[in-house]
């Protein structure tokens, strides 16, 4: 039976759809998570995808962090389950301080949307274990709040415990600190990334198949926990 892949849907989530397809094309069966529904439904991971949750009113991420299904997703990574926050995902992420530091306004106050290539810097997480430390990704960035920022005892931290989990490479599209285009818990289950893989998993609509990794990264690792593969 397949990995079962939650994806969730906020009031203003944008690429919930997308990426479901990448799961769907990685092998594994998504499966609709409502915002106001605290169920999880029994799957093995949890994506939370890019947009506009809530309309980005006060903060980006900052009222989706309440919603009943953020309640129990907090509840279960503790215990293990792999969560993937991607662009508002993240900024959801930090803000319910499953990762540290912040996503702030970009530094050139602009919206950024261009294909971006970034340095994979960690392969120890559930996301990433399909790369190689050093390789070369071309995967999609847009954002406007984007910027990685925190305080330089918790960067000095994520650097010396190999949680940075990738860094722009060519150029940094939002002034984030240290390069940082993802990062990743202690524990390594829970990953937070700025750029879009669910958007480089076809040849035909990315700009590369870069993207796939980051969902048969967690097959394979929910396969070698004993998990539904």
């Amino acid at each position: 039976m397949s990995a079962r892949i939650g994806v969730v849907t906020f009031p203003g989530s944008l690429d919930d759809r997308d990426a479901q397809r990448a799961v769907r094309l990685a092998g594994a069966q998504p499966v609709p998570l409502w915002h106001a529904d605290a169920d999880l439904y029994g799957v093995d991971a949890v994506i939370l995808p890019g947009g506009f949750s809530y309309g980005d009113y006060l903060r980006c991420g900052a009222i989706a962090r309440f919603s009943p299904v953020m309640r129990s997703i907090v509840a279960a990574a503790a215990t293990g389950l792999p969560v993937l926050g991607i662009c508002n995902g993240f900024q959801i992420l930090c803000e319910a301080h499953l990762l540290p530091g912040a996503l702030a306004r970009n530094a050139h106050l602009h919206f950024r949307n261009r294909d971006q290539r970034l340095r994979v810097e960690s392969t120890a997480s559930a996301w990433t274990g399909a790369f190689t430390v050093g390789q070369e990704l071309v995967i999609p960035v847009k954002n406007g709040e984007g910027r990685y920022v925190a305080d330089q005892k918790t960067l000095d931290e994520l650097e010396a415990g190999g949680r940075v989990v990738a860094r722009y490479a060519g150029g940094n599209p939002n002034g984030s600190q240290r390069d940082i285009a993802a990062i990743r818990n202690e524990a390594g289950n829970v990953v937070g990334i700025m750029p879009h893989p669910e958007h480089a998993v076809e040849a035909l609509t990315g700009p590369s198949t870069d993207g796939t990794g980051f969902f048969t990264s967690v097959l394979a690792h929910l396969s070698a926990s004993g998990a539904r593969t």
